[in-house]
């Protein structure tokens, strides 16, 4: 297989196993080449963040890293996360689990596809998020104003701190912390979390992707969306923001563990 390499780089220890991993892989008969960032780090060529082809990603870091390269790609290609950071959701196998798996898979691996959220203003594309976009105001402490359209009908219309749409997979991260439920990932739907809403009736929604679904900001106040904490838009006032199941989802490779399991591993050892 063509394995790329991608580390997280703010720490020696992360750099050392990547480099010790890529002597395995390449004992494996493996191809292994390293991500630009990664590559400089280690004194090594490397490719670009929108040039990774192949057929796997191996990425040793935490969800930031995974959100990071998943964003970033410009083709998706499967993506496998060792965790190298705090929890990891996004980040299915542990360090020491590692050779064993790919001494078991030399041949290649099963691919779970995970739904991500296309976001769209006044006609224009913004980008995909794997886990959540969220709307805030550009000024702390400042309330905004919600309404909420599904199908063309308003549905709600709610004042918050923002607004957290989020994707199945993006329920273990923000949305969690937000008070959300966590979905399964087979579940395809968009979360809509009101953040710190000033009504207790305003409450989470999981809306079907089959329905069309709009946010529109409803006062003067200037705000931000942020795509998976990776990019930044300043939204004009009175915005409409367009939200769409992505024809191009995520590619994760499936290492045989339940997601109910995962969960219930990661929420036990925060």
């Amino acid at each position: 297989m063509r394995i790329v390499l991608v580390s997280r780089i703010d720490g020696n220890e992360a750099l050392r196993y990547t480099a010790a991993l890529a002597h395995d892989l390449k004992a494996l008969g493996h191809g292994v080449t390293f991500e630009a960032g990664t590559a400089e780090r280690l004194g090594k060529e490397g490719v670009a963040f929108e040039e990774i082809t192949g057929d796997l990603v191996v990425i040793i870091g935490g969800d930031g890293s995974v959100l990071l390269t998943v964003h970033r790609m410009r083709k998706q290609v499967p993506v496998l996360g060792i965790n190298w950071g705090e929890v990891g959701f996004l980040a299915d196998l542990e360090p020491e689990e590692a050779d064993a798996f790919f001494a078991a898979h030399r041949d290649g691996f099963s691919v779970e596809r995970r739904m991500r959220i296309s976001l769209y203003t006044g006609g224009r594309y913004l980008g995909d998020a794997l886990n959540e976009a969220v709307i805030v105001t550009e000024r702390p402490a400042k309330m905004l104003r919600f309404g909420v359209y599904v199908d063309g009908v308003a549905s709600e219309r709610f004042r918050a701190d923002g607004l957290l749409i989020s994707t199945p997979t993006g329920s273990t991260a923000y949305a969690m912390s937000a008070g959300g439920p966590i979905v399964d990932p087979k579940i395809e739907g968009f979360l809509l979390i009101p953040l710190a809403p000033y009504m207790l009736s305003s409450r989470p929604h999981l809306i079907s992707t089959e329905r069309n679904l709009e946010v529109s900001l409803e006062t003067e106040k200037p705000a931000h969306l942020v795509i998976d904490g990776q990019s930044t838009f300043e939204l004009e006032r009175k915005a409409r923001v367009t939200i769409r199941r992505s024809d191009d989802p995520a590619l994760f490779v499936d290492i045989g563990k339940p997601f109910f399991e995962k969960v219930n591993y990661k929420l036990r050892n925060l």
